[in-house]
C-alpha cells in the first residue's frame, strides 16, 4: 500500500553569484496547511512506501533500508511514553526519547532485518537490565531497543513512524518518565502523566 507524500510545490532555483550558490525556497507561510485529522506522509527520509490503515502502520529508517510493520492498538501495542533518562539522552543524541512498546508477536520486519546492527550494554540503564539496540547499518537510525527485563517486547521510536498523523493520535505518549532528569529548559508534555523514575 504505497503512500503519496505531501510534497509542496517548490520554487527552488539555483543561482550562481560570484562562485556562491544561493537556494531560494517557498516561504513556510506559503505552504498549504496540513489536515492532521487524516493520515499524513510528509517528505521525510528516502523511503516513499510507508503506509497506515485503521489497525496497522509502518516505521522506516531514514534511508529506507529497514521497515517494520506494527499494530496501532492493543493487544499488540502495549504502551507509548516519553523517557528523559540519561541513557535515552545519549542513545537518541537528544534530550529525551519518544517511544512505543510492541509485543514481538505482533511486530513484523517488512524488510532489512539483515541490515540491522546491534549494540548491547547495561552499565547506564537505570534498571540494570541489558538493553540491546537495533540500528540500521546504512543510515544509523535506531529502530528499536530490547530489554532483558521485558522479554517478548520491543521498544520502537515514535519518530520512525511513517504516518505523522499517528504521532499525535494513537501513538501520542500516555506517560512521561524520569522527569527529575528532564532538562530545565523543557516543560512536561501537555496532557501526559508525569512520573519520577521508571513507569514501566
Amino acid at each position: 500500500m504505497p503512500r503519496h507524500p505531501l510534497v509542496p510545490a517548490s520554487s527552488r532555483q539555483n543561482r550562481s553569484l560570484r562562485g556562491q550558490i544561493s537556494l531560494q525556497t517557498t516561504p513556510r507561510s506559503c505552504l498549504p496547511p496540513v489536515d492532521r485529522s487524516k493520515p499524513w506522509f510528509p517528505l521525510a527520509g528516502s523511503a516513499m512506501d510507508g503506509w497506515s490503515n485503521e489497525e496497522e502502520a509502518t516505521a522506516t529508517c531514514f534511508c529506507g533500508a529497514v521497515q517494520l510493520k506494527f499494530p496501532t492498538q492493543g493487544p499488540g501495542l502495549v504502551q507509548s511514553f516519553i523517557c528523559n533518562c540519561g541513557d535515552c539522552h545519549k542513545i537518541t543524541a537528544s534530550m529525551f526519547a519518544s517511544n512505543f512498546t510492541i509485543a514481538d508477536s505482533h511486530l513484523t520486519h517488512v524488510r532489512g532485518r539483515e541490515n540491522l546492527s546491534t549494540f548491547s550494554q547495561s552499565r547506564t540503564v537505570a534498571s540494570g537490565n541489558t538493553m540491546t539496540n537495533h540500528f540500521c547499518k546504512t543510515c544509523g537510525t535506531l529502530m528499536y531497543r530490547v530489554s532483558s527485563g521485558f522479554p517478548g517486547k520491543s521498544i520502537l521510536r515514535i519518530g520512525t513512524i511513517d504516518d505523522f498523523h499517528l504521532h499525535e493520535t494513537k501513538l501520542k505518549p500516555s506517560v512521561e518518565m524520569f522527569i527529575e532528569r528532564r532538562v530545565a529548559w523543557l516543560k512536561g508534555a501537555e496532557g501526559v502523566k508525569q512520573v519520577e523514575g521508571s513507569a514501566l
